[in-house]
């Protein structure tokens, strides 16, 4: 895909440092947050068709991704302060309030900001990742470490500092041509074979990646990727994982919270996070009663705005235009 003439991008002081933000549109304030591993360019598909539809569509580059500034801390990761960033992002556009719509990580990064930020923050779309209420329960490393079995699921094998960046960073467009196609619908492995989500013991994730190339990765897309990831590394983006027990003990005066705003949900049908996160989209008429639209995509995997743009591009608008002014 050309890059679109009507982009502007800009960065605006946030508490990560700086923000890069890169702007289509004049209307009602829609930011799109994204997850891991990608960037502001996950969202170049909705960024023309959001303005085309009269919104002021917005997406950042979360800290320690793409131009925005990436802390050394590992704690500078947490979800309070991703969630400032969203907050501080509205205001430095010179805005009041936003919808605030997230894929993946982006999801969860959406649904805390509009949980701690409900001044802000009027709507709040989610993609892939359904919204669970914080805190409760047990720690969230020793629910991940007891997914694995024999095996160790990949947000563990995540958690050391340098470990997964040691398996990545030798051949970045490599590792990532990977990881999109193991949870594309149309690349992702069969229901029969070793699922790309867990490590065998002594080996790597990338040892379960396929080798095709998703419909929607051209060379173009792939090399918009690993020239940021190369320039950047992975750790920003991999210390999100790192402090997932520090969101559960940091969000413990909202555990149990449910998300009143008006909301929305879109997911992939042959996304795993769909099988896995089952009871939460269950449980949506108690931790979502705001919530208007909730779709299951057919022969969709994880990267749904990118897999199937046209349809969520659809599906996002008219959810927007029928949120209250």
């Amino acid at each position: 895909m050309s890059q679109d003439t009507r982009l502007t991008h800009r960065l605006v002081p946030t508490p990560a440092g700086r923000t890069h933000l890169v702007e289509a549109g004049t209307g009602p304030l829609v930011l799109l947050v994204h997850g891991f591993p990608e960037s502001w360019y996950s969202w170049r598909f909705q960024l023309p068709a959001l303005a085309d539809a009269g919104y002021r569509a917005v997406a950042l580059d979360v800290r320690g991704y793409g131009r925005s500034s990436g802390p050394q801390e590992i704690p500078a990761y947490r979800m309070r302060e991703l969630a400032a960033d969203c907050a501080a992002s509205v205001r430095a556009l010179g805005e009041r309030t936003a919808v605030v719509v997230g894929h993946d990580w982006g999801s969860s990064i959406a649904s805390t900001s509009a949980l701690l930020h409900p001044d802000i923050f009027r709507a709040v779309g989610m993609m892939s990742v359904p919204y669970t209420p914080p805190g409760g329960g047990q720690r969230p490393s020793e629910i991940f470490a007891a997914m694995g079995g024999e095996e160790e699921f990949y947000v563990s094998y995540f958690q050391e500092p340098g470990r997964a960046e040691a398996e990545i960073e030798p051949d970045v467009r490599g590792w990532l041509s990977g990881i999109y196609a193991a949870m594309s619908a149309d690349t992702m492995p069969g229901s029969d074979d070793p699922a790309p989500h867990f490590v065998a013991r002594g080996g790597t994730l990338r040892d379960r990646f396929p080798t095709a190339r998703p419909s929607w990765l051209g060379e173009q897309e792939l090399d918009f990727y690993a020239g940021e990831f190369e320039r950047t590394g992975l750790t920003g983006g991999l210390n999100r994982y790192r402090n997932m027990d520090r969101d559960w003990e940091d969000l413990a005066d909202v555990a149990g919270a449910p998300l009143t705003r008006p909301s929305c949900y879109l997911g992939g049908a042959h996304d795993a996070a769909t099988g896995w996160l089952a009871p939460a989209i269950e449980a949506f008429p108690t931790t979502l009663p705001g919530l208007t639209s909730a779709h299951t995509l057919d022969g969709c995997g994880h990267w749904i705005q990118q897999e199937q743009p046209d349809e969520v591009n659809r599906l996002l608008v008219e959810w927007l235009d029928g949120l209250p002014a």
